[in-house]
C-alpha cells in the first residue's frame, strides 16, 4: 500500500516550527552544559571537597558522565513512545523533565551540608538530564525534518542542530557574566546555582512556544496508513524497536560511528578545554570561559550554512570534511593553547568549532533520511545516543586522565584522532540520503512497507 502523500508546509509554520524545536533544544542544551561548566569549575569544590584538586574534576567529570549512561534509555523509551504517539507530545514531555531537574540542581544542598548525600542527589538528579536529553534530540530533528521538502531539509534540519551551540553560549555566558561580577567566594557559595535556577524561567517559555506547533504530517500519514492496515488486513506492527534492528541495524551502526568523532571532539573543545587552560596553561576561568563563548557563537552562525551546503553536495561529503578537519587540528589545537594567549585560544576553540560543525549540521537531516516514520524516532534516538555513551560521555574524563597520567596532551589529541577515523569509517559504509523522500522511505522497492509490519 502506497504511503500517503503530505502536502508540504507552509514556509510560514515552517519557520514557526523551526523556531520551536530551536528555543527548546536550546533550553535542554543550556540545561546539559551549565552542568558540565559547572563540574569543570565549581562542582569540585562544593560536592567532592576531600579529593585532591584533578582527583575532585575527575569525580565531578563523572557524574558528567552519568548523565550520558541514562541517555539511551531515554532514546528507547521516548523513541518508542515518539514513533507511536507523535513527536510533540515527547517533546513537551522531555522539556518538562530536563527544566525540573535542572532547577533542584540549584537548590542542591552542598557537601558541607548534607555530607555524601549531596554528591549522590547530584548524581540522580544528572540521571534525570541524560533521560530526557536522549529523548530530546530525535523528536526535534524529526520534528523539522519532517515538515521540511527534501532539497532543503539539511539546512531546515540545521537549525534545531544550533541549539546545541545556542545552549552553550547561554550557559557559558550567564557562568562568564557571573564571574566576572562576583568575587570568587561568592560565586562558590551561592552564585553558582543562579543560572540551574533560571531553568524555571525558560522552561515556560519553551512550553508555550512548544504547544503552538502541529504535528508531523509524514508522522500523520503514517499513523493513519498503519491504522488502515491493522483495520483492512489484520497487520499488526512491530515494536519500533524491533522494527528498527530488523530493517536498519546497518544504519544504526552508521549513526553510532558517525557519531563518535563528532561527539568526543565537541566535549573535548567545550568541557575539556575549561580544565586544561586553567590547569596546565594557567589562564584564568574568565579567559578560558570567553573563548568558549564566542566560539560557541561562531559555531552557531556556520551550523546552518553547512546545513545548506548539505543539500548542495551531500551529507556525506560535508560530514567527512568534518571529521577529518577535526582529526587534523588536534595538534594545532593543543598548541595554540600552549601559548597560554587569549588570542591563540581563541582560534584554537573557533576552528576546532567550525570543523565540528561540519559534522553536526548535516547529522539530523542524514540520521532522519536514514530510517521510515514509524520506526524514525527510535532508529535515530537509539543510532545518536547510544554513541553518546562511549563518545561524549567519557570524553572529557578520558582527557583528563590522559593530563594527569602523562602530563602531555599528545594522548588527548591521539584520542581525538582515533575517533575521526572511526568516524571516516562510518561514512565510507554509508548510503547518500541527499534528496530522499520521507514518506517514500515506508515505500522499499518491491516489497511491504518498511513501518515495523510483517513481511
Amino acid at each position: 500500500m502506497a504511503a500517503a502523500r503530505t502536502a508540504p508546509t507552509p514556509p510560514g509554520s515552517l519557520k514557526r516550527i523551526v523556531a520551536a524545536s530551536l528555543i527548546g533544544t536550546t533550553i535542554e542544551w543550556y540545561d546539559f552544559f551549565l552542568y558540565g561548566s559547572a563540574a569543570a569549575l565549581v562542582f569540585n569544590k562544593l560536592f567532592f571537597p576531600d579529593s585532591d584538586p584533578l582527583v575532585g574534576t575527575l569525580l565531578s567529570f563523572l557524574t558528567y558522565a552519568v548523565g550520558f549512561a541514562a541517555r539511551p534509555l531515554g532514546a528507547l523509551v521516548f523513541g518508542h513512545y515518539g514513533d507511536r504517539l507523535g513527536r510533540k507530545k515527547l517533546l513537551v514531555l522531555s522539556l518538562l523533565l530536563m527544566g525540573g531537574a535542572t532547577f533542584a540542581i540549584g537548590l542542591l544542598p552542598t557537601h558541607a551540608t548534607v555530607g555524601s548525600a549531596a554528591p549522590l542527589l547530584l548524581t540522580a538528579l544528572r540521571l534525570v538530564q541524560g533521560f530526557a536529553l536522549g529523548g530530546e534530540w530525535g523528536g526535534a530533528v524529526l520534528l523539522v525534518s519532517e515538515h521540511g521538502d527534501a532539497k532543503r531539509r539539511g539546512f531546515w534540519a540545521s537549525w534545531p542542530q544550533t541549539g546545541a551551540p545556542a545552549g552553550q553560549l547561554l550557559a557559558t555566558g550567564v557562568l562568564s557574566a557571573l564571574t566576572a561580577l562576583l568575587s570568587e567566594s561568592a560565586f562558590t557559595a551561592w552564585g553558582w546555582r543562579i543560572p540551574f535556577l533560571l531553568s524555571g524561567v525558560l522552561v515556560i517559555v519553551g512550553l508555550w512556544i512548544r504547544l503552538s506547533v502541529d504535528e508531523s504530517p509524514v508522522f500523520k500519514a503514517a499513523l493513519a496508513a498503519a491504522e488502515e492496515r491493522r483495520a483492512t488486513a489484520g497487520a499488526v506492527e512491530k515494536m519500533p524497536l524491533v522494527a528498527v534492528l530488523r530493517h536498519h541495524w546497518r544504519d544504526v551502526l552508521i549513526a553510532m560511528g558517525a557519531r563518535m568523532a563528532e561527539n568526543i571532539s565537541y566535549y573535548v573543545i567545550t568541557a575539556f578545554i575549561l580544565v586544561y587552560a586553567t590547569t596546565s596553561v594557567g589562564l584564568s576561568k574568565q579567559t578560558a570561559l570567553n573563548a568558549v563563548l564566542i566560539g560557541s557563537a561562531v559555531h552557531f552562525a556556520v551550523i546552518p550554512l553547512w546545513g545548506a551546503l548539505s543539500d548542495r553536495v551531500g551529507r556525506r561529503p560535508v560530514y567527512l570534511a568534518g571529521a577529518v578537519g577535526v582529526g587534523l587540528w588536534m595538534f594545532p589545537f593543543f598548541a595554540l593553547i600552549d601559548r597560554g594567549s587569549f588570542g591563540s585560544l581563541l582560534l584554537a576553540v573557533t576552528v576546532g568549532l567550525v570543523l565540528h560543525g561540519a559534522m553536526y549540521a548535516p547529522q539530523a537531516a542524514f540520521f532522519s533520511e536514514m530510517f521510515a516514520t514509524r520506526m524514525r524516532y527510535s532508529g535515530a534516538s537509539i543510532g545518536a545516543q547510544f554513541s553518546s555513551v562511549a563518545a561524549g560521555a567519557p570524553a572529557p574524563l578520558i582527557a583528563t586522565a590522559l593530563l594527569a597520567d602523562y602530563d602531555s596532551s599528545t594522548p588527548i589529541a591521539l584520542y581525538v584522532i582515533a575517533a575521526a577515523l572511526l568516524t571516516v569509517v562510518a561514512l565510507a559504509c554509508a548510503r547518500e540520503t541527499r534528496n530522499s523522500d520521507l514518506a517514500e522511505a515506508d515505500e522499499p522497492v518491491g516489497g511491504p512497507a518498511r513501518v515495523g509490519a510483517d513481511a
